[in-house]
């Protein structure tokens, strides 16, 4: 695993944690929508009445995987503030941060830090070199 790669897993598992956190949302509308419908209309032979046990029960074990996730997403970002806290420049240390902690992109870093698009690309290439991560794949 490169350098780039180690910092770069944070945003990838934020990434999938929201998605799951999407689909639980779309899950609970569904559930709800499925309620309102039961109440407002009478008992049908036809009905799955296990229909919103499933539901629920994806629900549930969505919602344990996403603490699971966020577990593994808080120790890796741990790892990564150590990483960067090694960086002896203060810029970089920043830059380091706003990519690989907060998933900034490289426009909003530039804004944030006032330094021209180029001049972020290049504190960030020299950031990545005075990383003591081992690179051994």
């Amino acid at each position: 695993m490169t350098t780039k790669e180690y910092l770069s897993q944070a945003f990838s598992l934020d990434q999938r944690i929201n998605c799951k956190l999407e689909q639980i949302a779309r899950l609970r509308e569904l559930a709800e929508k499925a309620t309102q419908t039961l109440s407002d209309m009478p008992g049908s032979a036809t009905r799955n009445p296990h229909r919103m046990e499933e539901t629920i029960i994806k629900m549930i074990d969505l919602e344990n995987e996403i603490n699971d996730d966020i577990d593994k997403l808080i120790d890796i970002k741990r790892g990564i503030t150590y990483l960067i806290s090694v960086v002896t420049n203060p810029d970089e240390q920043i830059l380091l941060e706003l990519r690989y902690l907060c998933f900034k992109t490289w426009e909003q870093i530039a804004a944030d830090t006032g330094y021209s698009i180029q001049n972020v690309y290049k504190l960030h290439s020299r950031a990545l070199k005075n990383l003591p991560y081992d690179r051994k794949e």
